[in-house]
């Protein structure tokens, strides 16, 4: 049974961002434990955050905590819009598929085409934040993952 959801999403903007809150808000309301990396980072200080220019010890602790949150995930909520699939997405989700946990891609309705190797590690794709819920119970009765 699903219960620890990853969240991952390109992080680079208010936007981005928000969509991905939104996402983890539906899913938590509604009984999962999620993790998303922006908000749930544990043993950082805020200050260690500014900036882009963070120390190799600040960039070792959101590793470490992205990578925990992975591997104790039961499935991952990658957020696939943009004009390609964020590298950081790209990496989260093909770790996903490599230790056979399913990966449910939200896509917004976009037209186009995704690197096709990375869309080939998707379970489940929806197109919106309402859909994820109906396709986690398709996964829990099915277990896919491609």
């Amino acid at each position: 049974m699903i219960k620890k959801i990853y969240i991952a999403g390109p992080l680079f903007n208010a936007h981005e961002r928000g969509f991905l809150e939104e996402i983890a808000h539906e899913l938590e309301a509604n009984g999962y434990d999620c993790f998303l990396p922006h908000r749930d980072q544990t043993g950082i200080e805020a200050s260690e955050l500014d900036g882009t220019n963070m120390s190799q010890t600040t960039k070792d602790k959101i590793f470490n905590n992205d990578l925990q949150g992975l591997q104790v995930a039961d499935l991952t909520v990658a957020l696939v819009t943009g004009q390609d699939i964020d590298s950081g997405t790209a990496a989260e989700i093909g770790f996903s598929f490599a230790t056979g946990k399913p990966v449910i891609a939200i896509t917004a309705s976009e037209r186009r085409f995704r690197n096709l190797f990375v869309e080939g590690m998707f379970a489940y794709k929806v197109k919106t934040v309402q859909e994820i819920r109906p396709t986690i119970s398709l996964v829990d009765s099915s277990g896919r993952n491609p």
